[in-house]
């Protein structure tokens, strides 16, 4: 008994060193690659205004040759990035070819220069795969290492991108299966996001954290917790609405009987029409909106159109379908901060930088499936005060968006519901969700007897002299 437990703790102990040190290793080289890709993109922003016209007339071209990128070079690149890495961990053991490092950095910077509405997670998460899965096929590890290994690259992408490590690396694991969580690799995915976040703060870069002001007293807040629980069921509405809009507006546009170029090209125009109406506030980034809706200050965040959520769907929904690179995570956080500052207004106005904060997390949760590390991310970027409602708010808007993401290839770990029926270990694009029997039969009688009362009531409605059964 003895010599088998000390051979089990000597097997996990150098199992543990061996990940220890893997991970760091990859953390730190996909800090270094992220680093660049950062600060390229920052790069790109600052010299937008050193053109000799508006820099969104450029996205009709732009949008075409990151197309072309794509197509010729990379076609996994496609898209917001982190959906085809999920597709390599669940489809391809990991493999994730080696061109899509290069040509996902220079598509999204493109898109980013012109003004596509897209992010930086995808790329910066997609990059971190692709790092982690070049270096396990020339190691030559072996397939369930090299899949461990191309998560943790996950992880570390997200992790140096957020500015969140703890919250990165969660994401990194969580975002794969809806409602489990693969603990073997939760160790390597902690080291190698906290490695590739040092590494990132090591060659400068800088992160944007908030303050909202936001005390939470000792005496327990009743209407307000009230209110957190309504601002979750609308999160989870509008994380709905963001991820099949994403998805129909794909789906559409990859039927149109016309070549990928011209649809580029008049998507692009589309957008610079858009954008002549409606300001420039729903290109690029968006990160100066967001921070307007979190700013603690009326002067400030009493500014934004309570629609400006809706446009930013619009906007991403288009630049992605027409074949813009980027990510999908910074548009999350756009739409939910400023639907949670709508949300703040139409609630009384006493908290609307706290509901931006809980639409930022919620929203993300709600369309990416990752309650957990949404909230471990309020705390992170708002502070340990709003922790409790971020977890109502970002649990309801996950449960309420429905078996739906903006990743298809996500696969289903869990039901959201004990009254409907679905295949578990399904990708979320092939899942078909029915209800129960007991469930259907009770809803089948529910509406039978709504139908009885229907149409007793039209009688009586039509034939007045007919008195009640039970009238004297």
């Amino acid at each position: 008994m003895i010599r088998r437990h000390a051979t089990e703790q000597t097997a996990i102990f150098f199992s543990v060193i061996k990940w220890v040190f893997l991970s760091s290793v990859i953390g730190v080289l996909i800090g270094i690659v992220v680093s660049f890709f950062l600060k390229a993109i920052g790069w790109a922003e600052l010299h937008q205004s050193t053109l000799p016209f508006h820099y969104y007339y450029l996205l009709p071209v732009v949008l075409v040759v990151t197309v072309w990128l794509v197509k010729t070079f990379a076609p996994n690149a496609e898209g917001h990035g982190t959906e085809k890495v999920i597709e390599a961990i669940h489809k391809h053991e990991g493999k994730i070819d080696v061109a899509v490092i290069p040509v996902k950095l220079i598509a999204t910077l493109l898109t980013i220069f012109a003004g596509g509405s897209v992010g930086k997670e995808g790329p910066g998460a997609q990059i971190g795969a692709g790092v982690a899965s070049l270096i396990a096929t020339t190691l030559k590890f072996r397939k369930g290492d090299r899949k461990k290994l191309v998560i943790c690259g996950i992880s570390a992408g997200f992790a140096s991108v957020f500015g969140t490590p703890i919250a990165g690396a969660i994401f990194g694991v969580e975002v794969l299966i809806i409602g489990v969580i693969m603990y073997d690799v939760l160790l390597p995915s902690f080291i190698a996001g906290f490695a590739a976040f040092t590494t990132t703060q090591f060659l400068g870069v800088e992160y944007t954290y908030f303050n909202v002001r936001f005390y939470q007293s000792v005496a327990l807040d009743i209407p307000l917790i009230v209110q957190v629980i309504i601002a979750g069921v609308f999160f989870g509405v509008v994380s709905d609405i963001l991820v099949t809009t994403l998805t129909k507006s794909s789906q559409k546009i990859k039927k149109l009987p016309y070549s990928p170029y011209m649809i580029a090209l008049v998507g692009g125009a589309v957008l610079v029409v858009l954008t002549m109406i409606f300001g420039e506030k729903y290109l690029g980034l968006g990160m100066g909106t967001i921070k307007e809706a979190l700013n603690p200050e009326s002067s400030v965040h009493g500014d934004l159109p309570w629609y400006a959520f809706l446009l930013k769907t619009v906007f991403t929904s288009i630049t992605l379908a027409v074949g813009g690179s980027g990510g999908i995570i910074t548009p999350i956080f756009y739409v939910g901060a400023t639907s949670g500052n709508l949300f703040g207004h139409l609630a009384g106005g006493d908290h609307i930088p706290l509901f931006a904060a809980l639409g930022f997390v919620s929203v993300l949760s709600g369309a990416t499936n990752a309650p957990i590390a949404a909230t471990i991310m309020a705390v992170e970027l708002f502070g340990l005060e709003i922790a409790h409602y971020a977890a109502i708010s970002a649990v309801m808007s996950f449960l309420l968006t429905g078996h739906r993401s903006v990743f298809n290839s996500q696969k289903l770990g869990m039901t959201k519901s004990d009254a409907l029926f679905i295949e578990l270990g399904e990708d979320i694009e092939n899942t078909n969700v029915k209800l129960e029997e007991k469930e259907a039969k009770k809803i089948h009688s529910f509406t039978e007897r709504l139908r009885e009362k229907k149409e007793k009531l039209y009688s009586r409605k039509s034939n007045p002299t007919l008195k009640p059964p039970d009238s004297k």
